[in-house]
């Protein structure tokens, strides 16, 4: 078999070049992708739009609901204001931003969960802890890690010194 190969080197070589050449060939062919554009735009002329959407009516129309009343709800109201447990509505909102721990973002979120005083985060139990740290996403554990319901006890209660002695100068 050696003798075969070194008396036709040269044609194995030339063979061996063939086959690269050719694999290659049918590779790079198979791989191109040609975009032909009969429409293209000119530099001048604007883009063209769907003029479709821009004339289409509004996906959402404005619709006038009557207010929710008991006859409207269907006595439901009753049921919901007997069976929820008491919400402690403040009269002003507190600038949760005092909170150590507690941030821009975080005082957002907790405003559109109905927190908006000291005196609201100091009341909270367990069970209330519990159900807001549930909804408080990538911020989950800090009501307890930072001690909010002590803080905003202090700071409910105008004690600004005892804040300061507990948890550091505001």
């Amino acid at each position: 078999m050696s003798d075969v190969i070194s008396d036709n080197w040269l044609a194995f070589l030339i063979t061996l070049v063939l086959v690269v050449l050719i694999g290659w060939w049918l590779l790079a062919a198979s791989r191109r992708t040609r975009i032909e554009r009969t429409d293209a735009p000119t530099e001048d002329a604007p883009a063209r739009r769907n003029q479709a959407l821009i004339d289409a009516a509004p996906a959402a129309a404005e619709v006038d609901l009557p207010p929710p009343t008991p006859e409207v709800l269907g006595g439901i109201s009753e049921v919901a204001a007997a069976t929820a447990p008491p919400i402690h509505q403040p009269v002003h909102a507190d600038d949760l931003k005092r909170i150590k721990g507690v941030g821009p973002k975080l005082e957002k979120l907790l405003n559109s969960l109905g927190v908006t005083s000291y005196s609201q985060i100091a009341a909270w139990d367990d069970d209330e802890i519990e159900r807001i740290d549930a909804q408080l996403g990538i911020f989950a554990g800090r009501i307890r890690r930072d001690d909010w319901p002590a803080q905003a006890g202090y700071l409910a209660a105008g004690d600004m010194a005892g804040f300061e002695q507990r948890f550091g100068r505001l």
